[in-house]
């Protein structure tokens, strides 16, 4: 019912009689609190609504209409500003993410998006940060492995990437990102705004699904994304596998494109689509700790290998935390170290400690399935 739900959302077309028939009030509840959790109860209740399953004056669930549409009409302010300043300035930039899948959904405002985000060339950032805190009003936040974090004065996060890969977690899909500047064309009318081909935009999305994936869980939205993307017509398929094999990434890509089936076309469920299935839907929209720390598990050979993994950690990933280490290496010692006085006395002691109990609770099968799922799926 979930899904259907949500097919009759995005699609348009009717329930069947029998799922009409199927469907009681007394399932509202959990259809919205699942919904919620992925963040996609306005496309729940447009397929609620499509169907003529809930009252016309309840308030209570119509909310999440006008809530999604206050957020879409919010962040498309913010966005169009975005786009202007930086094409007055002359820094290049690429739209990412939902600001540009969502003019593929039937209407733009049905896909939620948490944040903006948006590409520069790295030796723009600092000029693109200025530009935005100075006079803009712009928050910032800080700086992580591919972004940095800001807000604006009216509270829209926006995420503004220098890359679009993750230092410290670098793997086949880099040969083709790393090309992301070489497979742009400027947008009519403007001479900053570049916009990527179609199997680049495909490709990124299907990597960026695979990275939370490994990281705990992508959640259901991803999934709509890519059955929406899968049914453009003008799209080139060939031309999309061509880059997904290059990234190694075309296994991964079969496998979700095999779960969006089932959910949105009543395709069957095979065993592996099951297990996916059953991965994604215990997490929200980044998925659970659990699924994390199991993946760990799995990649660093059990929980002793999670465990010194997380105590002593990547000289890159420390890089992108304290930026002087990179023309000084022979400092890693002394910044691991430094870094475990932060765990302790600036507030994460608490958050470590939870993580570790739970990562002893995990058992070994569980890590060892999570482990056989993603080798399954080409997540190695």
């Amino acid at each position: 019912m979930f899904f259907a739900l949500l097919h009759s959302a995005v699609t348009g077309e009717k329930l069947t009689e029998a799922d009409c028939k199927a469907y009681s009030p007394d399932m509202l509840e959990e259809l919205l609190k699942t919904s919620s959790k992925h963040d996609i109860a306005n496309l729940l209740v447009m397929g609620l609504r499509n169907n003529d399953l809930i009252e016309e004056n309840s308030a209570a669930v119509h909310k999440y209409i006008l809530i999604t549409a206050y957020r879409y009409e919010r962040m498309q302010d913010e966005y169009k500003k975005l786009c202007k300043v930086f094409e007055r300035a002359d820094i290049p930039f690429i739209p990412l993410k939902g600001s540009i899948i969502r003019q593929y959904y039937p209407q733009p405002w049905m896909r939620t998006s948490c944040d903006i985000d948006i590409l520069v060339h790295e030796e723009d950032l600092e000029k693109a940060k200025a530009l935005l805190v100075d006079e803009h009003g712009y928050t910032y936040q800080g700086k992580g492995s591919h972004d940095i974090s800001l807000y604006s004065s009216g509270g829209v996060h926006v995420e503004l990437h220098y890359t679009l890969l993750e230092k410290g977690k670098e793997n086949a899909s880099a040969i083709v990102l790393n090309n992301v500047w070489n497979s742009v064309t400027a947008r009519a009318g403007f001479n900053n705004f570049f916009e990527v081909s179609d199997e680049l935009f495909y490709f990124y999305h299907v990597a960026h699904m695979a990275k939370h994936f490994e990281g705990g869980g992508c959640g259901i939205r991803p999934f709509i994304d890519l059955w929406i993307l899968d049914h453009i017509n003008s799209a080139d398929t060939a031309k999309r596998d061509g880059l997904l094999r290059d990234g190694e990434l075309l296994t991964f890509a079969g496998a979700a494109r095999k779960l969006s089936r089932v959910w949105f076309e009543n395709a069957e469920h095979d065993d592996l689509s099951l297990r996916m299935e059953k991965y994604i839907l215990t997490g929200g929209v980044y998925g659970t700790t659990e699924n994390k720390i199991a993946v760990g598990h799995g990649k660093k050979g059990g929980k002793m290998g999670y465990l010194m993994s997380r105590v002593f950690v990547s000289t890159d990933v420390l890089i992108v935390r304290y930026p002087s280490l990179a023309k000084h290496r022979w400092l890693v010692p002394i910044y691991q170290v430094r870094r475990w006085f932060g765990i302790v006395f600036c507030g994460r002691l608490k958050r470590s400690v939870n993580e570790i109990k739970l990562s002893g609770s995990i058992s070994d099968d569980r890590a060892q399935a999570t482990k056989a799922l993603l080798d399954e799926i080409g997540l190695k």
